[in-house]
């Protein structure tokens, strides 16, 4: 598995990631739990919706 989300994707995706997370355990709507979702591939640097759209995000191939 290579990596496809690099850099600034990875941050926001991070960021976007643990605020939904919060919001959602501090009693907000039960849809902010889909939060996970980009903390996961920002944490792990993979993004399984990037491979049919042959996307990549990082600067080097690896």
């Amino acid at each position: 598995m290579n990596s496809n989300v690099g850099g600034v994707d990875r941050v926001v995706r991070i960021a976007a990631g643990v605020a939904l997370v919060a919001w959602a355990a501090l009693g907000g709507p039960a849809w902010a739990w889909i939060g996970v979702v980009p903390l996961a591939t920002g944490l792990i640097g993979w993004c399984p919706a990037y491979l049919p759209l042959g996307m990549s995000t990082c600067k080097t191939k690896q």
